[in-house]
């Protein structure tokens, strides 16, 4: 396996036991794509939990009808995933 220009090498220390699991589960071979899928997951977690941060509290002011409680926000959100077209009806209404 070579590298390409959008490649680079790294060199990562880890514990031995942690590498023998993940030739366990992949084999020494396939060692490189694992630990790349795992950091690519790892930064995706990370990007969202800094989403999440930045969103934290941003409604917190304003008042939504339906979500007066953690117990209303979440029937709201029980009843809009088993009715989705109330959600359409009710952008529009808003809308106009």
């Amino acid at each position: 396996m070579g590298t390409d220009a959008r490649q680079r090498r790294a060199h990562i220390v880890m514990p031995a036991e942690l590498v023998e699991e993940i030739d366990a589960q992949v084999g020494p071979r396939r060692r490189s794509r694992f630990v790349q899928e795992a950091v690519e997951e790892k930064l995706r977690r990370q990007r969202r939990v800094e989403a999440f941060d930045g969103v934290v509290g941003s409604l917190k002011d304003v008042d939504i009808p339906g979500w007066e409680t953690p117990e209303a926000a979440a029937q709201w959100v029980h009843d809009l995933r088993r009715h989705p077209e109330k959600l359409a009806e009710q952008l529009a209404d808003r809308d106009q």
